[in-house]
């Protein structure tokens, strides 16, 4: 018997081309779902994440999960040759083409780096019950991956406000991190 299936990749070794060829592999159904299917698969493993193992558990897993597929996203889907203005102006394109989220910038101090930014009908919480919590650590990440990307310096992003804490856009702030 060949070894040929035991020298590829694992479906759980994450690269960009794992997530496949999607116009070719759903011709029919097209590229894009509704949100409520992506909601489905983000807060049932959530549930199960906590359930077994906490609530912190789960937040850091969603943050690292959201860190990898936020410098994966700016590698693959955006131009980091750009200068600031440019790259945000793209960045804030391509999350709307992507239905993912309205991204605004509040607030960036160049002599820091330290940023504050909303993203308005977000993908993850936006229409949630109010619970009086922010629930996005995966966004967290996911701007943490993007911001690191496009610097070259590592980012711990929080979300301050979210649509579950009752506001209406979340609010994030990132700040570079310092070695300890």
């Amino acid at each position: 018997m060949s070894n040929i299936f035991m020298e590829k990749k694992k479906h759980s070794d994450f690269t960009w081309e794992s997530l496949g060829d999607i116009e070719e592999g759903r011709g029919n159904l097209g590229t894009e779902m509704p949100v409520i299917v992506y909601r489905l698969f983000q807060y049932t493993i959530n549930h199960i994440l906590t359930k077994e193992h906490g609530q912190q558990f789960s937040d850091e897993k969603f943050r690292a999960a959201g860190l990898l597929a936020g410098s994966e996203f700016a590698k693959n889907c955006l131009d980091l040759n750009q200068d600031l203005n440019g790259f945000i102006a793209q960045l804030q394109q391509v999350l709307k083409d992507l239905k993912i989220g309205i991204l605004r910038v509040e607030n960036f101090n160049p002599s820091n780096g330290d940023i504050t930014l909303t993203v308005g009908e977000d993908l993850d919480c936006s229409g949630l019950p109010i619970t009086g919590e922010v629930v996005c650590t995966y966004d967290e990440g996911f701007i943490s991956g993007i911001l690191e990307t496009y610097t070259g310096t590592k980012y711990d992003v929080k979300e301050i406000d979210c649509w579950s804490s009752g506001d209406r856009v979340c609010r994030f702030r990132g700040a570079v991190e310092h070695e300890k």
